[in-house]
């Protein structure tokens, strides 16, 4: 799964990388017998990794991609493009590949090196050509070639670095020869490497550095070469530097370790054609009932089926992702009595049979009732942990799809032992929490968010008054509404308070009789 690396020969000092994403070249070497053997499965996995590539969104990671085959002939099936949103001319090309035959033989080795070294030159060639016609804005000014074979690895390398030693490099970042291997070719190869003559590596000491990769006659090994495009590689610089405390005495220079940072999977929110139900768990509405119904059908739940126990401790967390949620017994008021008793006790008894036995439950989401077959959209994965209180703790795992890369060199016996007691004598002076309490950390998130009033705030003088918002007229109409209803209060008054109003009397005049109002002087009764 993982493929190893190797390098021959020490070129001239290449030149400093410039930030960005390179222009990419794939070279195919399509040539008959071995492509009757590897052509469908390259084919395969080129067809899904260009699908992906192309539905990202965020920061551009391949700018440009140009494709040459090279069988009985040199072909460019596409020249310098872009990947993003151009899938349809993507896997046209890809059906250009796949229709080369892999019937014959090509007698002569030599002019298969030839075809490749020309394919290398046109590439560089094609390269200046395009960005001296177009502007490099958004675009890498370096190009990587990468070559993919059935051939020796080794007498492949060795042909590129001495065909290409007096060729203009300036552009070319890097240069990768990827050996597809089958069952029978691991130790054949491993071999002749191992036997390469001494003065063949003196001789290509001027030549450039070409980089060497074997990985399996599969799908998932050749995809995961490519894969390799949509990483951030390093080099150049650390990408992260981590601070440790330093001596106990004060303004003591803390210890730094610096670090390169490497992404394990995609994320599921870059692929703009959002499948729906089960590509993100950022929230409980991420989980909302599906399917269509009147308010007063009740909508099912979606529903998540145990497929696999894993061991607690094989589940790496680089391979979860989003924000997890917590369940619990469900308080719905519409179950009865004995069933929610009932659903409790299975509740408690799944947790405690997990952090018993130390297990992970991996879940898959099922389709919908009655959901059509070409409705089901994409098939969600989910794990499953559970914990020491009466809950259950919810995680999105990644998929084949969208998992990049991540060859980690194995470490060491042991540290070294000067290194370890810097380290020990740092984390010493750290303040150690049995129980971690996220109320103790502040982000100053409020503080942020009122950030852009402050310019209002400090502009407001004795004349300052906040700019009107243009009304509509339904708004206008109502702000006039408003205006009329509105008493404006009675100033003060420093002299004696007026004096009360005498309330009317009220004579009842019978039994039968309203009563009638006298006021003053007036004489009009009313009576009914």
């Amino acid at each position: 799964l993982f493929p190893f690396r190797c390098t021959t020969g020490r070129g001239p000092e290449r030149p400093k990388r410039i930030p960005g994403r390179p222009a990419r070249v794939l070279i195919v070497e399509a040539s008959p017998p071995w492509w009757s053997d590897s052509g469908e499965v390259l084919c395969d996995a080129l067809d899904d990794f260009l699908t992906l590539a192309s539905s990202l969104d965020g920061p551009c990671r391949i700018p440009l991609l140009s494709l040459y085959a090279i069988s009985r002939r040199q072909e460019c099936l596409l020249p310098f493009a872009q990947v993003r949103g151009n899938l349809a001319r993507l896997r046209t090309c890809v059906e250009e590949l796949r229709s080369i035959s892999g019937e014959g033989c090509i007698r002569e080795a030599t002019r298969a090196g030839e075809l490749l070294q020309q394919a290398v030159l046109d590439a560089l060639q094609q390269f200046r050509q395009y960005m001296s016609h177009r502007s490099t804005s958004g675009h890498g000014t370096f190009l990587e070639v990468t070559v993919m074979t059935s051939q020796s690895g080794c007498g492949v390398v060795r042909h590129l670095e001495t065909a290409l030693r007096d060729a203009d490099l300036v552009s070319l970042r890097r240069l990768l020869v990827v050996q597809i291997l089958t069952d029978g070719d691991w130790a054949q190869d491993s071999s002749s490497h191992e036997a390469m003559p001494a003065e063949t590596e003196d001789c290509l000491m001027c030549g450039p550095e070409v980089d060497l990769q074997r990985v399996g006659n599969s799908v998932l090994d050749i995809e995961m070469v490519l894969k390799a495009w949509l990483q951030e590689q390093g080099g150049d610089g650390e990408q992260l530097h981590l601070l440790l405390p330093g001596d106990a005495a004060p303004g003591s220079v803390p210890v730094c370790i610096k670090c390169d940072v490497q992404e394990r999977a995609i994320s599921p929110a870059l692929v703009h054609l959002s499948p729906g139900l089960g590509v993100t768990a950022d929230g409980v509405r991420d989980f909302g009932p599906v399917g269509e119904g009147s308010a007063n059908q009740r909508r099912m739940p979606p529903r998540l089926k145990a497929i696999k126990a894993l061991r607690a401790d094989g589940v790496c967390e680089s391979l979860l992702f989003g924000l997890p949620l917590v369940l619990h017994p469900t308080a719905c008021w519409q179950l009865d009595w004995d069933d929610m008793e009932a659903n409790n006790k299975l509740f408690h008894a799944l947790c405690h049979t997990l952090q018993n036995h130390d297990w992970y439950l991996l879940l898959q989401v099922e389709p919908a009732r009655g959901a059509a077959a070409s409705s089901l959209g994409v098939c969600s994965h989910y794990v499953l942990q559970p914990s020491s209180a009466l809950s259950l703790l919810l995680k999105p795992v990644t998929s084949r799809e969208l998992l990049l890369p991540c060859s980690l060199p194995p470490p060491a016996p042991s540290p070294a032992p000067d290194a370890t007691h810097t380290v020990q004598a740092c984390l010493a002076q750290l303040d150690e929490e049995f129980v971690f309490n996220p109320l103790c950390l502040s982000s100053k998130l409020y503080q942020h968010l009122r950030d852009p009033l402050r310019p209002l705030e400090g502009a407001k003088g004795p004349g300052f008054r906040l700019p009107r918002q243009p009304q509509s007229r339904h708004q206008g109409a109502a702000a006039r509404a408003r205006a009329r209803a509105t008493v404006a209060p009675v100033p003060p008054s420093h002299g004696p308070p007026p004096p009360k109003a005498s309330r009317p009397a009220l004579t009842l005049l019978g039994s039968g009789r309203a009563p009638v109002m006298q006021e003053g002087d007036d004489k009009d009764d009313v009576s009914t």
